[in-house]
């Protein structure tokens, strides 16, 4: 192997270690100022968009213990990597497909688990991993919630009850007030 390749398939490799995800998309199509733009939308959710040749790709994915790509990999491709939420790439790969019917995603990978394009566009329209977060932290705290309640319900009926009492016998409800001894 050449030294050129060889450095571009250590390039290759050490992005595919980098991120916890890449996908795998066919920019066929696609103009300069287009490929730019998707660049530029990639960027601010943390992501990367790289032009990758095929052979070269695949080698660098088994070297990086992924499963061998060889045969699925044709055509024009590029690589989606980031070092955050795969589902904010998705997102950008998602609304810009949906602008200019370009690019088409073959696959993807999410840690050693293939995703093929109907998983990625699920994880596109999942809402951000912050509201998700949230949303775990509302369910977790829910049954201590519960516990609360519960625990605090006899003690509130009580207090009811005897507020109830002292109201009924006292002096402005015009009832005699019970004799002291």
């Amino acid at each position: 192997m050449r030294a050129e390749k060889n450095l571009l398939a250590k390039e290759y490799v050490q992005r595919l270690h980098a991120s916890p995800f890449f996908l795998v998309v066919d920019y066929r199509g696609m103009s300069v100022p287009h490929f730019g733009e998707l660049r530029n939308r990639l960027r601010k959710v943390g992501a990367e968009l790289h032009v990758v040749k095929n052979s070269m790709f695949a080698l660098a994915a088994k070297e990086a213990g992924l499963a061998d790509l060889s045969g699925l990999l044709a055509g024009q491709l590029a690589v989606v990597t980031g070092q955050r939420d795969i589902s904010a790439a998705a997102k950008a790969w998602k609304s810009f497909r949906a602008e200019f019917d370009r690019p088409k995603v073959q696959f993807g990978y999410l840690g050693d688990e293939r995703l093929g394009p109907a998983e990625i566009t699920a994880l596109a329209d999942l809402p951000p991993l912050e509201v998700l977060r949230s949303q775990f932290m509302g369910v977790l705290q829910e049954p201590a919630r519960r516990l609360v309640r519960l625990l605090n319900t006899p003690a509130s009926q009580l207090a009811r009850v005897l507020q109830a009492h002292l109201e009924k016998s006292s002096p402005e409800s015009g009832e005699p007030a019970p004799a002291s001894a």
